[in-house]
């Protein structure tokens, strides 16, 4: 068996031979072999080295654990007194709800693909692209208002901070800015060892966030007229129970931003050191790893949340978490600065500046993975969405964008937030959901059919609520779109086989072929009778005036899921009614023909020469067959595409319409 990864004229090659200065340093990185993905950060994936679970848990812990930077404040403006309640119901809804769900998907998408790759699994063609490109851009609005929102919030800090000169005072948003620019220069020059700095920044973070819990709580017990003043503003404000639940559960949406990095946490899979007896098709080893990171980082989370929750609203006033006030945006920073002076206090900022700066970290380096795992493979993104920095710079542009529209405001930005997280987890349950019911277990269709209900009713609540999430999603879905279909239209004429393989039958007619040239004649596969075959035959010989004596080929094409656009193309040499034919399943049939063409080219020495009868039909017609179906006008499309793969006339193989 013979092997070919790219035919040599491929055109990306070309352009990467000519590459000068800027260009070259800017497209470094750029995958040799089409479809290969970028690992988190940038780097491709086979470079990463696998790490303990733990640790990987600090990746996906700077974006989910960064969140009590800002969390327990939102909780205080959006359920008041009620705050501590509606975080149980979060809490619960965590730990029954979203962590079942994950750990179902770690299990069956081990990939590290999520539950976009699952839904895309069940949903065949272009439906199922249609729907990826529309739950990309819920994920583009996830990851980038995570970037934006953890720059707004760290820039809070940074200003609050007594020591902060004023002149930085009321500059949110350049400070903003300047820190979404840090973020890009850091990307652009490489980064690097994420895992070990994330594994500090989560440590430290952890402790100072525990140190200002049990202070607060020694506050809490020693001056227990603040709890008892507490619940008296409470019950007065509402004197029943059960409406109290009522509210909690109304106003339990505005909190799903506590809900943040289940989908990081099995994006980051791969990275999560396995077992020796791990396998492709199943990693046990990994698998485990990842169980134990969404429970680890699930509890820690919980146990945070809910002594946050109550603790600010207890002893902090209500006043101080509106505009303006010294806790909005950051309730845990004003009790350390308020309980264990301002030392200590900065140093917590320090370090609140710093998870929350590299929480976007994270979303950007998810956003440089997402892209290139999906939109390349669909042929819906330009060749240069493979390389980290020209997505570095798009993303950083969009991170300006989005910060000068809310003016840097974390409230502002939450309900966009919340938007992404939650509908990405809607996914999430709906797809364990379909996966469970096609398995027939029953019991499991019925408990994650209602988490999908409760995660359906959260997303609704808070885009009805707050509605920019929805504006923002459809802005990036509407983009995405547009700019997906334009680049697969722009790419029709590029080479699509990623791989070429010829079985030994096929080796074996090339091998009868002595002298050459390579003659195949291009044969539609719905028609397979004998008579179909010699009807062939003799219309190549006459029209193109071939000895009877010739040694020719047939050639066919059988055409699969046309939405996909590159794939490894298998060839198989069967006799059929006495001729030879060359098989091969593929999604198109010019861009195949032209690839097979190249290949036989490179591995025999001779030039193959294919034969082909014209399209009948209006051209136009055959054209947008060709763009969404992979057939039409194939004779002129296959002369293209070998045209701009091969540039030198006296290479390229020979094209004859009869």
């Amino acid at each position: 068996m013979t092997t070919l990864t790219r035919p040599p004229a491929e055109p990306s090659d070309r352009n990467k031979r000519t590459n000068h200065g800027f260009r070259r340093w800017l497209l470094e990185g750029l995958p040799e072999v089409s479809g290969q993905r970028q690992g988190p950060h940038g780097v491709p994936q086979e470079h990463h080295k696998a790490q303990s679970w733990w640790k990987v848990m600090c990746l996906t812990g700077v974006d989910y654990f960064s969140t009590l930077g800002y969390q327990p404040a939102i909780a205080a403006v959006a359920a008041g007194l009620l705050s501590p309640m509606a975080t149980i119901i979060l809490v619960a809804v965590t730990l029954v709800g979203a962590l079942p769900v994950y750990r179902r998907v770690a299990k069956e998408s081990h990939r590290g693909e999520g539950s976009i790759a699952m839904l895309e699994r069940l949903m065949p063609r272009w439906t199922g692209k249609l729907f990826v490109l529309a739950l990309l851009g819920f994920a583009a609005t996830d990851f980038m208002i995570t970037m934006t929102l953890s720059a707004a919030d760290a820039s809070a800090h940074l200003i609050e901070n007594p020591f902060v000169p004023e002149a930085l005072h009321g500059q949110q948003v350049i400070i903003t800015l300047v820190l979404l620019s840090a973020l890009g220069i850091v990307f652009l020059r490489g980064f690097r060892e994420a895992i070990n700095v994330a594994v500090v920044l989560v440590g430290v973070y952890l402790v100072l966030n525990a140190v200002v819990v049990v202070v607060g709580f020694g506050h809490l017990f020693g001056e227990g007229f603040a709890v008892v003043d507490w619940w008296k503003a409470l019950t007065a404000e509402h004197s029943d129970p059960w409406m109290m639940i009522g509210i909690s559960l109304l106003v339990f949406p505005k909190l799903a931003l506590g809900l943040s990095g289940f989908e990081t946490g099995v994006a980051v899979m791969p990275q999560i050191k396995g077992d020796p007896s791990d396998t492709e098709e199943y990693p046990a080893g990994r698998i485990r790893g990842a169980h134990r990171l969404l429970t680890t980082a699930a509890s820690i989370m919980s146990a945070f949340l809910i002594t946050t929750s109550f603790m600010t609203v207890v002893l902090i006033p209500q006043a101080e978490f509106q505009s303006g006030g010294k806790a909005d945006g950051r309730a845990l920073a004003y009790l350390a600065h308020q309980f264990l002076g301002d030392g200590f206090g900065t140093v917590y900022d320090i370090s609140t500046i710093a998870i929350l700066w590299f929480a976007g970290a994270s979303a950007l380096a998810g956003l440089l993975n997402l892209v290139p795992r999906y939109l390349p493979r669909y042929g819906m993104a330009p060749g240069w969405a493979r390389a980290v920095r020209p997505l570095t710079l798009v993303f950083t542009a969009i991170g300006f964008l989005i910060t000068l529209v809310f003016d840097a405001n974390v409230d502002a930005q939450g309900g966009a937030y919340a938007t992404g997280v939650l509908v990405l987890m809607t996914s999430a349950a709906i797809a364990v959901t379909l996966s469970a019911w096609r398995k027939r277990q029953r019991g499991l269709t019925w408990a994650f059919g209602v988490i999908s209900a409760v995660f359906l009713y959260t997303t609704v609540a808070n885009s009805l609520e707050r509605p920019d999430g929805i504006r923002i999603a459809a802005l990036f879905i509407l983009g995405i779109i547009v700019v997906s279909f334009a680049s697969r239209v722009r790419r029709s004429f590029e080479l699509r086989a990623t791989l070429v393989r010829l079985d030994e039958q096929a080796l074996e007619f090339l091998a009868e072929v002595e002298q050459g040239p390579i003659r195949l004649i291009a044969h539609e596969p719905q028609r397979l009778d004998s008579e179909r075959y010699r009807s062939k035959l003799e219309h190549a010989r006459a029209a193109n005036h071939l000895p009877e004596d010739a040694d020719i080929l047939f050639i066919e094409v059988v055409v699969g899921d046309s939405s996909e656009f590159e794939q490894e193309l298998d060839v198989h040499g069967v006799k059929r009614h006495g001729f030879k034919v060359l098989e091969v399943h593929s999604n198109n049939v010019p861009n195949t023909l032209a690839a097979i063409l190249l290949h036989l080219r490179n591995v025999t020495g001779l030039m193959p020469h294919i034969y082909f009868r014209w399209t009948e039909g209006n051209p136009v017609t055959n054209l947008t067959k060709f763009l969404f179906f992979g057939e039409g006008e194939i004779a002129p499309v296959t002369r293209e595409v070998l045209r701009e793969a091969e540039p030198r006339v006296t290479e390229r193989p020979w094209v004859h319409v009869g």
